[in-house]
Order: C-alpha cells, then sequence, then structure tokens
C-alpha cells in the first residue's frame, strides 16, 4: 500500500508499523514506570537486544551480503530466525539493498543515499518505496541458498512468532506477559533500529576517512559502541569483504571477536582478511587507491591470532536496514 508524496512514493504499512512500534515502545516505558516492572523482563529484553544485534552484523552484513567468512547450518539458522525478529526484512531483501548501497553509493541508486541528508539515510528512506533499477549486483548467491529462501519465505511468521508470541508466551511464566511483549517485542526492538540506523546516518557525517575519501563513509569508535562494532565504517567500505570493521586489536569490533572465538571451535570458517601490505596502502594514500583486493591473506599485525584463522580468497513490515 503506498501513496505518492511529490516524486516520493510513501510505503504506508512501513510508515504505519514505524508509528505503532515508537508509540508501543514509549507504552513499555510507562507499563515498567508505573508498578508492572519486572527484571526477568528487562533482562529477556536484553537477551533478544544482544541475539537480533548480532543476527544482523554478523548475519545479514558480514555472512549473508559480504560472504566474509562461511559457518555451520545451525549457526546460519540461529543467524536467520533473530534476523526476522529485528524486524528489518528477510536476510534476501535486506543483503539486496546492501549490495547496492556498495555499489552505488552516495548516488540516486543508493537506497540510503547520505547526500540526501541525515533524516533520509537514518529512517525516512524505509517508509519510502524505494525505485526499481535493472542493472545492480544480483542475489543469486542467496537465491540459492535453502535456509535464506526459507526465511525468505516465511519471514512474516518467523518475525511474529519470534517477537510477540515466544517473549509473551516467556512472560507467562513471570506473571508479565504484556510487559514483556512491549519491551521486547517493542522497546527493544526500536532500540535496535536506531542502533542499526546510526550506520546508515551518522557513520557518513561523524569520524574520519583513513582508507578512503572517494565516499562519504567515516570511521567512528563511538558508533562502534552502539553497533556491535560495525563504527568503522570507512575501513568496511573500503575492503567490505573483510569479517573486520575493526581491524586494529583493540577496536571495539565485538562482533569480530566473536567470529574469531567461532572459528576456533569450528562454527564459523574461511574467514576474509584484507592483506596487511593493501591495508597500509591504503592509508598512504586514500584519495587515489582504488583497488579493491581480495580479502586472503592474514594482516599479521592487525588482529592477534588471524594468522591462526582459515583463508578465502515485506512482512509485517518490509523495514530494511544496512550498514
Amino acid at each position: 500500500m503506498t501513496t505518492a508524496v511529490g516524486h516520493e512514493k510513501i510505503n504506508k504499512t512501513n510508515a504505519i508499523f514505524l508509528l505503532v512500534a515508537h508509540l508501543a515502545a514509549v507504552g513499555s516505558v510507562v507499563w515498567m514506570a508505573t508498578g508492572h516492572f519486572s527484571w526477568w523482563t528487562l533482562g529477556l529484553a536484553i537477551l533478544y537486544f544482544e541475539l537480533c544485534s548480532i543476527s544482523i552484523t554478523a548475519g545479514y552484513h558480514r555472512l549473508f551480503s559480504h560472504r566474509a567468512y562461511k559457518a555451520k547450518s545451525w549457526w546460519r539458522a540461529l543467524l536467520l530466525i533473530f534476523g526476522a525478529a529485528s524486524v528489518q526484512n528477510s536476510a534476501l531483501a535486506w543483503s539486496k539493498d546492501h549490495r547496492r548501497h556498495h555499489t552505488f553509493v552516495d548516488t540516486d541508486k543508493d537506497p540510503y543515499n547520505a547526500k540526501r541528508g541525515f533524516w533520509w539515510s537514518h529512517i525516512a528512506w524505509v517508509y519510502h518505496e524505494a525505485d526499481e533499477y535493472d542493472d545492480g549486483p544480483r542475489v543469486t548467491d542467496l537465491e540459492n541458498d535453502p535456509l535464506v529462501m526459507w526465511q525468505h519465505r516465511n519471514y512474516v511468521l518467523i518475525a511474529i512468532v519470534s517477537t510477540v508470541v515466544v517473549p509473551g508466551l516467556l512472560g507467562l511464566l513471570w506473571g508479565d506477559p504484556l510487559g514483556a511483549i512491549l519491551a521486547v517485542g517493542f522497546l527493544r526492538l526500536v532500540v535496535q533500529w536506531h542502533s542499526t540506523f546510526t550506520i546508515n546516518s551518522l557513520a557518513h557525517i561523524v569520524g574520519t576517512q583513513p582508507y578512503s575519501t572517494r565516499n562519504t563513509s567515516r570511521d567512528s569508535g563511538l558508533i562502534a559502541l552502539v553497533s556491535w562494532g560495525e563504527g568503522y565504517h570507512n575501513f568496511h567500505h573500503r575492503f567490505q569483504a573483510d569479517y573486520r570493521n575493526g581491524v586494529r586489536w583493540w577496536q571495539f569490533d565485538p562482533t569480530k571477536w566473536m567470529l574469531w572465538t567461532l572459528q576456533k571451535v569450528g562454527v564459523t570458517f574461511d574467514l576474509r582478511r584484507t592483506p596487511r601490505e593493501t591495508i597500509l596502502k591504503a592509508l598512504a594514500n586514500p584519495r587515489t587507491f582504488d583497488d579493491d583486493a581480495p580479502a586472503s591473506t592474514p594482516p599479521d599485525d592487525m588482529t592477534p591470532g588471524d594468522a591462526a584463522s582459515s583463508d578465502a580468497a515485506s512482512g509485517p513490515v518490509a523495514v530494511a536496514a544496512g550498514s
């Protein structure tokens, strides 16, 4: 359901759901502040926030959009389930938008073009209909992935069950089903949305450009703190196939640390890393360096332990957000 506003078409479904979700999030705060506070409910909301954030950063973003590593089927399924609970569209649709963002960054073909301003790149693009283009990156690899297509076909059902039904049933255990639905299904969801949205908006405004000045992406340790390490966005735009965003060992990137740790126990493998020499070349000349290097050689002084790793060259709301 859409309506035209000037040259833009509003997606009424997305717009209404965004409004309802934000109002319900406020309702959750009021509910807890008026004598219904429960540590169990708050704990469940925090647990969901962490699992859903991981599913976007390690799943939708680094695994499905960029193929920065490989993983066992059960881990991929877990990321897809909690990715749906993040209500940012299916992994297939999210990845298609995100690959287009990287291909056409800062142009009219970029779904969340930062040059259209903070408001557009942060949230307005979500409740506008995307223009259709014949060119751009394909997602054939994901269309041939049975797990990804299972989630895509059942996205609405998975989102509803994981975001409303499961929290409500768990809330019954401690006598707060409504509070659990409000806190987990809406307050957690809205906070997580804006955490993700900062990458599309603030990470193209705030920070430095040590690796490339060819687009508006920035590196920001501050933004990394609220986005599970996605704030080193200039590095990511320059070396998008790398499984790390924060390439230095001390840079806050818990997604990187988690993937590296899971590799040690065989859950993830073939973690892709950009050669150290390529990174140093970009640092030396970010204005003119423009070869996309394969992520194949471990940079031995960037992240400790990498040398031991493997190497490898629309629903209830179709909300989508990429980093």
